[in-house]
């Protein structure tokens, strides 16, 4: 496979250093960027000894001036949990979906490069339709709390598009499901990563609502092999497409899983559900399969084996 040199936006993050170590193993060149707001250099420190990794901090809210040619861009910067994107950080989350995704766009036309941005089942809102296909238009408050993530992306899609059908830049659009695994940071407010910290913690556990909103749960590993078969497909194939787990699991569920493992006693304590938190998500994947032969391998209890092992090692760090 021949060599490419490739932009990683959010690549410090949880998804983007998986990535980026990926796209090393597989002989190419990474420029990392990110600003660390949610990221950590920390994720990415095996990788900065390697010729081949290069950090850039910066935040694509600005334009990016890169001097090499890039071949690819993942687009992935974004606060991606409500506890990160909500408050006070809702225009700057905006910003990075809008005015990010429009430096991206401008970079990948300068560069002649691909670019492949990471959207989200957010857009699909609170779903009237149950699994959410991609052409499931949604039903999202454009105005509420979650609105700057929700229609940040929506917009953001807008932008892809229009650049594709205007200025000819090659686009390819994932959707995202809810994802897991080693790097998450333990402050972003998810579900897997509460959980699992309450439990090693020998805290309660603390669930939002009456804990039976469904998730579909889908390990880091099997995600990042999507993006890089949907990255890699024809030039043409565009997208949207939906990567995540098709298997669901209430909350509830998956807090007892967790406590299984980890051992002891906790309560399972419920408080009020937040403002437009989607009540179900599951990801019809059935394009997924169909154009990148794509779907995933790793089972929730495997999963949380290897996330729960991860979070051991941050416990153990701290003491």
């Amino acid at each position: 496979m021949e060599s490419k040199t490739i932009v990683v936006t959010g690549g410090t993050g949880f998804l983007g250093s998986h990535l980026c170590k990926r796209l090393i193993q597989e002989g190419n060149r990474v420029i990392c960027v990110d600003n660390n707001y949610t990221g950590s250099l920390e994720n990415v420190k095996q990788l900065q000894d390697n010729p081949n990794f290069s950090f850039i901090l910066h935040d694509i809210i600005h334009p990016l001036e890169i001097d090499t040619h890039i071949d690819q861009i993942y687009n992935l910067a974004c606060p991606a949990s409500p506890r990160h994107y909500q408050g006070k950080a809702s225009v700057f989350t905006t910003k990075t979906c809008v005015l990010g995704v429009l430096n991206m766009l401008e970079l990948a036309k300068k560069h002649n490069a691909r670019i492949f941005h990471s959207s989200t089942s957010e857009v699909y809102g609170e779903p009237s339709v149950h699994p959410q296909p991609e052409n499931y238009r949604g039903n999202v408050n454009p105005i509420g709390i979650r609105a700057c993530y929700d229609e940040g992306k929506r917009c953001a899609e807008s932008l892809l598009f229009d650049y594709y059908r205007q200025e000819d830049v090659d686009i390819k659009v994932v959707r995202i499901f809810n994802t897991y695994g080693p790097n998450m940071n333990p402050q972003d407010g998810r579900v897997v990563s509460n959980v699992i910290c309450q439990a090693l913690a020998g805290e309660d556990i603390t669930l939002y609502g009456d804990g039976s909103q469904t998730r579909s749960f889908c390990y880091v590993d099997d995600l990042i092999e999507g993006f890089v078969r949907m990255m890699n497909t024809p030039k043409g194939f565009t997208g949207p497409v939906n990567l995540g787990n098709p298997g669901e699991f209430t909350v509830k569920e998956l807090a007892e899983m967790v406590i299984s493992k980890v051992g002891g006693k906790h309560a399972i304590v419920y408080q009020p559900l937040p403002k437009d938190d989607p009540t179900h998500r599951q990801p019809d994947i059935t394009l997924a399969k169909e154009k990148l032969k794509w779907e995933p391998k790793v089972s929730l209890s495997e999963g949380l084996d290897k996330t729960i092992a991860y979070f051991k090692t941050r416990v153990e760090k701290k003491k």
